[in-house]
C-alpha cells in the first residue's frame, strides 16, 4: 500500500502533517461514528504506524515496504508474488533462468515446525472528555490464548511425545501437479492434520486438547496518556496472544473512544467556548468569569466588544504530553440583545438614541 496517498499527504510531509491528516481520516472513517469504514480505518492506522516512526519511514521510502529490502520480492514493482509462494513453474528450458531469480527448488512453501507469532488484538476503550484532557489509568478486560500450564506449549500430554505425521509423512505439505499449455504447475498446501508442522502429537494434551494455548481472561491497567484524542490507538507490546509451539505474543491495539464535551469544542490542543454578556458589557466593557478546564479564570471583555469577537485566555487548554506545552481556550463572545424591555429600559433606550442623532 501507498501509505503516502492513504493519508493524502506528499512524500516531504513533515510529522505534524502526517499526525493532523491521520486524526482526520481516523475521526472520519472511525468504526463506531455513523458511516464509519473499518477497512479504511486500519488502513489510515497502519499507515500512521509506519510513516510516524523514522525508521519504519526510511525504510518503505527506500523498498516500498517496511518488511522487505532491495533483495526481497519488494524489489518488483508492477506484479504481486504474494500468492505464489506456493506455487512452482515448470518452464522447460527457462528454467534455469526462474530458479536464478526465485532460488529453484519444487516448491516455495515451508514447514511451519517452528513457533509461529501469536495474533494482535484489538479492542475499543471509552474515555471520558475530561480523562482525554488530564490523562487517567483505564483497566480493560478480555480474553486471548496463553500457553497451556500442562503441556507447556508443546500440545503433548506429559509422559508422550510428537510423531510424523502419516497424513504428509512429515512434509507439512499436500503436493500436486497440473499440466498447462505453459507446463507443468505443481502447488502445495498446508497439512491439514499437522498445520504444517510434519509432527502431531502421539497424545494430545487433555487440558488444551493438542493447542497448546488457552483461552485465560486477562485484566491490564492502561494508562491513557493528557491529551489523548479521539480515534487515537494505544500499541501495548506482547500483550496479544501468545504463538504456536511457544511462539511470541502479538501486540495489543486499544482504540480510544472520546466522548464529547458539551461545553468545549476541541481543535488539536485548543479548546473553545462561548460566553455570553449583555449589551452595555459589550459597550462599556466589563470582566467575566470564564470556565476552563483547569478552573474559572477572569477576562477583560473591552469597550466596544462586537458580537463574535474572539478572545485567547493562552496555556489554558489540552496538555500536551509528548511535548510538555499546553494549548489555548479560545472564549467567543455573543452579545445578547434582550427581546423584552422594561418601561424604564425602553426610555433609556430611546435617549440613547435621541443622543446619537
Amino acid at each position: 500500500m501507498d501509505y503516502y496517498s492513504i493519508l493524502g499527504v506528499d512524500k516531504n510531509a513533515s510529522e505534524q502533517d502526517i499526525k493532523k491528516a491521520y486524526r482526520k481520516l481516523a475521526q472520519q472513517h472511525h468504526p463506531d461514528k455513523e458511516g464509519g469504514d473499518e477497512k479504511k480505518f486500519k488502513e489510515v492506522s497502519e499507515a500512521y504506524e509506519v510513516l510516524s516512526d523514522k525508521q519504519k519511514r526510511a525504510q518503505f521510502d527506500q523498498f516500498g515496504s517496511v518488511g522487505g529490502g532491495a533483495g526481497g520480492f519488494n524489489g518488483f514493482q508492477g506484479f504481486d508474488f504474494g500468492n505464489m509462494n506456493n506455487v512452482h513453474f515448470d518452464f522447460g528450458g527457462f528454467g534455469d533462468i526462474f530458479d536464478n531469480f526465485f532460488g529453484g527448488g519444487q516448491t516455495r512453501s515451508q514447514k511451519k515446525s517452528g513457533p509461529t507469532r501469536g495474533n494482535d488484538i484489538e479492542m475499543m476503550a471509552h474515555v471520558s472528555f475530561e480523562e482525554s484532557v488530564f490523562g487517567a489509568t483505564k483497566e480493560v478486560e478480555y480474553g486471548r490464548y496463553e500457553p497451556c500450564s500442562k503441556c507447556n506449549g508443546t500440545m503433548v500430554e506429559p509422559g508422550s511425545k510428537m510423531k510424523t505425521c502419516e497424513t504428509c509423512s512429515g512434509t507439512g505439505q499436500h503436493v500436486r501437479v497440473q499440466r498447462t499449455p505453459l507446463g507443468n504447475i505443481q502447488t502445495a498446501a498446508t497439512c491439514s492434520t499437522c498445520q504444517g508442522a510434519g509432527q502431531i502429537p502421539e497424545k494430545k494434551c487433555s487440558a488444551c486438547e493438542g493447542e497448546g494455548r488457552v483461552v485465560k481472561n486477562t485484566i491490564l491497567k492502561v494508562r491513557i496518556p493528557s491529551g489523548i484524542y479521539d480515534g487515537a490507538v494505544i500499541r501495548l507490546k506482547e500483550k496479544g496472544e501468545a504463538g504456536v509451539r511457544n511462539g511470541g505474543y502479538g501486540d495489543l491495539f486499544i482504540h480510544i473512544k472520546v466522548a464529547p464535551s458539551k461545553e468545549y469544542e476541541r481543535d488539536g490542543n485548543d479548546l473553545y467556548s462561548t460566553e455570553t454578556i449583555r449589551v452595555p458589557q459589550a459597550v462599556l466593557g466589563a470582566e467575566i468569569m470564564v470556565k476552563t478546564v483547569h478552573g474559572k479564570v477572569a477576562l477583560k471583555i473591552p469597550a466596544g466588544t462586537e458580537h463574535g469577537k474572539q478572545f485567547k485566555i493562552k496555556g489554558y487548554g489540552i496538555p500536551d504530553e509528548s511535548r510538555g506545552s499546553k494549548g489555548d481556550h479560545i472564549v467567543t463572545v455573543k452579545v445578547e440583545i434582550p427581546k423584552k424591555l422594561s418601561r424604564k429600559e425602553k426610555e433609556l433606550y430611546e435617549s440613547l438614541e435621541e443622543l446619537n442623532k
